[in-house]
């Protein structure tokens, strides 16, 4: 099978990242679907409405890519949610919510998908995580737990799955230009390029080019990897 022919299923596909990385698999030539919960993805784009949270809707997910455009030989996980807060403020609901969609909905996620791929004998599994997942950031305990066990979930996977040619690869990205980051303040924008050795923010398409070589042929002996896409901010972590 060509390369750029392959199925990809990317989820949290409807705004930011996800869109992005969706619309270049598809420009890319790849069969591409996204899920989403609001809004709609890319035309050209299969979409697919699921909460990842609900297995049943995973589940359901995958059956209508399979039904439409084959099985998925690659999956980017990407949907994730923050809640973020202090510690000492910080409810069981805060920690749940997050936990149960940026780490085990991601789990539900590539449980499914990992069936398919030990068949082919080929997959590639592509999390989305964060440079807070190593560097730490205050008020998101939650979230940075969440990312940062992605790391450990994919070394594990590669490790499981590694003979049957399939490969998990953990993207970092840092502080990227989208519509949550257009609502800051210049000058925590400008605090957050200092700390930048780049000088800049990122561009959702230095993730999604990530994302592309991950999945390419060429990258068929790199497994267990963390690529940081941060302009050097997570520098030693």
């Amino acid at each position: 099978m060509a390369e750029q022919s392959r199925v990809v299923l990317v989820t949290g596909g409807s705004k930011g990242i996800g869109r992005t990385i969706a619309l270049q698999f598809r420009d890319a030539g790849y069969r591409v679907a996204a899920t989403y919960r609001s809004g709609d993805v890319p035309e050209g784009v299969l979409g697919v409405v699921c909460d990842i949270t609900d297995q049943g809707q995973v589940d359901q997910a995958f059956d209508t890519v399979e039904a439409e455009l084959g099985p998925v030989e690659i999956v980017v996980a990407n949907a994730g949610v923050t809640k973020d807060t202090l510690l000492l403020r910080m409810s069981d609901d805060d920690w749940n919510t997050v936990i149960d969609t940026n780490l085990t909905g991601t789990f539900r996620v590539v449980r499914r998908a990992s069936r398919a791929m030990m068949r082919a004998r080929f997959g590639r599994v592509i999390l989305i995580s964060s440079v807070v997942a190593l560097l730490g950031s205050a008020g998101q305990i939650n979230y940075s737990s969440s990312k940062a066990a992605l790391v450990g979930m994919a070394r594990s996977i590669s490790r499981e799955l590694g003979t049957r040619n399939v490969t998990a690869n953990v993207i970092a990205p840092g502080f990227i230009e989208t519509d949550m980051t257009a609502v800051l303040a210049d000058d925590v924008i400008a605090g957050y390029k200092a700390r930048i050795p780049a000088g800049r923010l990122g561009s959702v398409d230095d993730v999604a080019q990530a994302a592309l070589f991950l999945a390419g042929d060429h990258a068929g002996y790199i497994t267990g990897a963390v690529l940081p896409v941060d302009g050097g901010l997570g520098m030693g972590h």
